[in-house]
């Protein structure tokens, strides 16, 4: 397992609180034709709806993501695509589109977003449905001023490993995600490295609006509860 890999699992892995939604969503509107999980990562949203009997196509920027999702999948129906959401061109239509977690705010501001949605749109089947995750508010904070969430813990190869969130900065249009991530291989060596995650400040009345403009039908929202490690989320729901 590469470290890529490992981290992703670390950070990403663990949450869960959203897959009855996405469930929910195929057995709603997927039909007989497959998923397209958009910024699928190793498989957290995919490989669940494929075991319940959703064929799934995972699209990643990451190879080594997808490769460890197909690991992950055999015997499942799923199958991977490496590509960009921005300038996707699959060759085929789907019933339903997914984004969990914050996929739409990592596409480089309204610019990005707005070829996401034209391609997605692009991919939707008559009456196709879009659904897009997006965490809002995003409220700074800073670890030496008030209690951060708790760290997330991974082991991978004998190397433990420790990703502790301590700081949202505002910086204006988006907020930076700080963690530092912390490797402790099996002599004790211990590794500390800081990393950077930058999420487009987003509303749900702005994303709304830009699917509108790219050709979406808005539908009413749905909602994400918090846990105890995430905030809460808003899904965005749109029609073909």
């Amino acid at each position: 397992m590469t470290l890529l890999v490992a981290w992703h699992d670390v950070e990403c892995g663990a949450y869960d609180i959203d897959l009855e939604l996405w469930s929910a969503l195929a057995a709603a509107h997927a039909g007989e034709g497959p998923v397209l999980d958009v910024g699928a990562g190793t498989g957290r949203v995919a490989l669940h709806l494929a075991a319940q009997g959703h064929p799934v196509v995972a699209l990643d920027t990451e190879p080594v993501f997808l490769d460890a999702l197909r690991e992950r999948g055999e015997g499942l129906p799923v199958q991977t695509a490496v590509g960009d959401a921005r300038s996707m061109d699959l060759g085929r239509r789907f019933n339903l589109i997914i984004a969990p977690m914050q996929t739409v705010q990592l596409l480089g501001g309204a610019d990005g977003r707005a070829e996401f949605l034209r391609a997605a749109r692009e991919h939707l089947g008559p009456g196709g449905v879009l659904a897009a995750a997006i965490a809002h508010p995003l409220q700074a904070f800073d670890a030496r001023e008030v209690e951060p969430p708790a760290p997330d813990l991974g082991e991978a190869d004998g190397v433990q490993l420790v990703s502790r969130p301590v700081a949202i900065r505002d910086e204006g249009a988006r907020v930076a995600l700080v963690r530092e991530r912390e490797s402790i291989d099996p002599g004790g060596s211990r590794t500390v490295e800081q990393d950077v995650t930058h999420l487009d400040r987003l509303s749900p009345d702005e994303l709304y609006a830009e699917g509108a403009a790219a050709g979406l039908r808005a539908a009413a929202p749905l909602h994400i509860p918090a846990t105890a490690e995430y905030i809460d989320s808003t899904v965005l729901v749109w029609h073909a």
